[in-house]
């Protein structure tokens, strides 16, 4: 097939998923930035400067989501800005531990918290940084005097670079599943050096493929305390021959049984009974189409007990927690009732709206 026929499929799939997509860009009063996908567009400039050696002992492990069978070395941050608003401040700090890979990761905290409990953003590829950066995403987050760290997987947005286009997320599943299940560890042991964040209470809302990190990370690491995953994708036989999201002149590298055994190690299915978090929520769209029913059915069948299913069955019953607001309620509650001092209503920033 042609290039352009190829660039055109591809295209057609990425709209596809792009309809969802938009719909959860307006959840919780955050969803308002654009999505960016990756492949659609030729890799930046190269960024990987031969010369530099500050990695050259690193070794990762693919085939597990565990950083024990990796030696993975961080350097120093860089910081990019720090952004005053009334009630929370925004920075943009650059974070590294792999050759070639720098991840720009947004901090944004309440003012007068002086140790908030902090949640990780990992949103589905192919979402960018975009939402990082608006301030009705950063109002949303911090609001109930809880800080937000966000961050986008590998080949995704800002990370996609140094790469031909045949590159992308799920031509590279394996990779991309287990070094940012890996980055998610890496960025909780960054936060843990800071001194203005409560790490006793960690959570983390995701969505999409950055559902399907999100368990992987929990399954590995007890850190995180409370897990909020919609719509994940899993059980990748199923899903590669199934879904619409690879592109059909793809479809067939994807089902051979080469590629679905460097994927298993890695299935969200298997690691969410392993889940280490004290409250894990699935939030199921089962409207959503890039994840088969059959897909679906299995990952609700792995939750552990005591987590709770959420199941929107229509469009308009998922609508409805959108016009409702309050989505970020549950974790900002689970948190709460974690041990420890977490901030009264009165301490949480003057003038924050509350729903």
């Amino acid at each position: 097939m042609g290039k352009k026929m190829h660039r055109k499929l591809r295209l057609l799939v990425f709209m596809r998923a792009l309809t969802f997509e938009i719909a959860l860009l307006f959840l919780s009063q955050i969803f308002l930035s654009q999505m960016s996908a990756a492949q659609f567009v030729p890799a930046s400039p190269p960024i990987g400067d031969p010369a530099d050696t500050r990695f050259n002992g690193v070794t990762e492990d693919w085939t597990s989501p565990s950083l024990k069978t990796s030696t993975l070395s961080p350097v120093p941050p860089l910081t990019g800005y720090i952004n005053d608003y009334p009630g929370y401040t925004v920075e943009l700090l650059q974070v590294q531990w792999r050759f070639g890979d720098p991840l720009d990761l947004y901090v944004m905290k309440p003012k007068g918290i002086k140790k908030p409990p902090v949640i990780l953003y990992l949103y589905g590829y192919p979402a960018g940084t975009d939402r990082f950066k608006d301030e009705s995403f950063q109002n949303a987050v911090t609001k109930n005097g809880v800080a937000a760290v966000g961050f986008v997987s590998a080949l995704t947005g800002q990370r996609y670079h140094d790469r031909p286009m045949r590159e992308w997320f799920i031509s590279e599943l394996q990779e991309c599943l287990a070094t940012s299940a890996h980055d998610v560890q890496m960025v909780l042991d960054y936060l843990a050096t800071r001194d203005d964040l409560d790490m006793s209470r960690v959570g983390m809302f995701t969505q999409g493929s950055g559902a399907s990190i999100g368990i992987l990370a929990s399954a590995v690491d007890p850190r995180i305390k409370v897990l909020d995953a919609l719509d994940p994708w899993g059980d990748w036989p199923v899903w590669m021959a199934t879904s619409p999201f690879p592109p059909e002149d793809e479809r067939a590298e994807y089902v051979k049984p080469e590629f679905l055994k460097k994927a298993a190690p890695l299935e969200p299915t298997e690691w969410l009974p392993k889940i280490q978090a004290r409250k894990f929520r699935l939030q199921d769209a089962i409207f959503e189409p890039n994840t088969p029913k059959a897909a679906k059915d299995k990952l609700r069948a792995a939750v552990p007990t005591g987590a709770t299913v959420v199941i929107y069955k229509t469009p308009e019953e998922f609508n409805a927690v959108v016009r409702s607001k309050t989505e970020l309620e549950w974790i900002q509650q689970q948190l709460r009732s974690l041990p420890g001092a977490y901030p009264s209503t009165a301490d949480v920033r003057v003038g924050s709206p509350k729903n």
